[in-house]
């Protein structure tokens, strides 16, 4: 089974824009669907509370007409138009769909953040993990939050295999970013959501890319828009991840990033397994 996950960063700009970046953004969601994966897993969405809007479902059945759609957005008291996931799997499977809450604090389980498809013999879920914020002021937060994930996926693993897909925003080691010594107490490469990812693998899942790829080095998953060379120097972060229980590590086949072009920010993710 082929799947791919992406962080978006907005599904209103990428279905209906006509800026430069929005066909940038365009070309991708094309490059991804040329893929034809049985799943797409879609995050920073940044849908109205209740969702696509009837021009949105009308662009998307076009693009997409042997899928279906399930989603997750944010919902007050939470922003409007904030975080949000989507899920377009291909209209032969039939999974159960869940929307969990998982205790996190504030208004994080309001946001929209994590969807799960329950198959036969496996779990999908996806999660957009909430940031930080540039002056780590949701830190404390996060870290609860990195908790109380681990704990979600941990008891998934309990029932039935589980691959976990999604914008984890942690670049885990000082391989997985350009300039980690610049960025020590940068959002998502701070000890404390490092650890936190460390720790939700000590649970029992594989990092898949570095389980077919090793240690290699210079390959990203992020390139900060605010910086307008990121992606030309390969500045950039993996952040971006498809995870697996440990026992169905040996059944991945590939796990690597889509070319996004020019595009710079999130590049789709592509995970093959033999399930």
């Amino acid at each position: 089974m082929k799947f791919i996950s992406w962080n978006i960063d907005s599904l209103n700009a990428a279905l209906t824009g006509d800026s430069v970046r929005a066909v940038l953004t365009q070309n991708v969601l094309n490059t991804i669907i040329q893929h034809n994966p049985e799943v797409i897993a879609l995050q920073e969405t940044k849908l109205p509370c209740d969702g696509p809007t009837k021009k949105h479902l009308g662009i998307l059945r076009d693009k997409f007409p042997d899928y279906e759609i399930a989603w997750n957005s944010s919902v007050e008291p939470a922003r409007k138009g904030y975080a949000g996931t989507m899920f377009l799997y291909k209209n032969c499977l039939s999974p159960s769909v869940t929307y969990p809450v998982i205790g996190a604090p504030g208004t994080m389980d309001d946001e929209g953040r994590i969807i799960t498809l329950e198959f036969e013999h496996f779990y999908l879920t996806q999660v957009y993990t909430p940031n930080a914020g540039d002056n780590l002021n949701r830190l404390e937060d996060r870290q609860i939050w990195d908790i109380k994930y681990a704990e979600y996926l941990a008891d998934l693993d309990k029932e039935k295999p589980v691959i976990a897909t999604g914008d984890f925003n942690v670049a885990h080691k000082e391989i997985d970013l350009a300039h980690p010594d610049s960025n020590r107490r940068s959002a998502g490469f701070t000890d404390e959501e490092r650890q936190g990812f460390t720790n939700l693998l000590a649970k029992g899942f594989t990092d898949t890319f570095r389980y077919i790829n090793g240690d290699v080095t210079g390959v990203y998953t992020w390139w900060a828009q605010r910086a307008r060379t990121s992606k030309i120097n390969n500045s950039g972060w993996r952040i971006d991840y498809w995870l697996v229980s440990d026992r169905i590590a040996e059944k991945v086949i590939k796990s690597e990033m889509i070319d996004s072009g020019s595009r710079q920010d999130h590049a789709p993710i592509l995970l093959e397994i033999d399930l």
